[in-house]
């Protein structure tokens, strides 16, 4: 079994439920892992770039309020999608507050 990270996934989308988070997209990073048997065989892999795109197109477009709504959205996607073992999600704010940096994770 091979594990895969993609770190500090960044982009700019609509998520939370402050009305100026509703208006104006704010940065958002998403990190994850996991892992998956590969097929020295076949070269069956999963493709890291099409997980990436997975993720940001849904959260562009899902504009969620809550980061836990995201998370649990995000989670079923890619089980569907891809045949993932130890799927760890982690999403984070890092301009919404002043003096910390916010995220939710599974």
């Amino acid at each position: 079994m091979l594990k895969v990270t993609i770190e500090n996934l960044t982009f700019d989308c609509i998520i939370g439920i402050l009305e100026s988070e509703r208006i104006k997209e704010q940065k958002v990073v998403v990190n994850l892992s996991f892992e998956y048997f590969f097929d020295e065989v076949k070269k069956d892999f999963i493709d890291y770039v099409k997980v990436a795109s997975l993720i940001e197109n849904n959260m562009k477009a899902g504009r969620f309020f809550l980061i836990e709504d995201a998370i649990l959205f995000l989670r079923k996607e890619l089980k569907n999608r891809f045949e993932l073992k130890n799927l760890w999600l982690k999403i984070t704010k890092p301009d919404i507050m002043p003096n910390c940096i916010v995220s939710v994770e599974e």
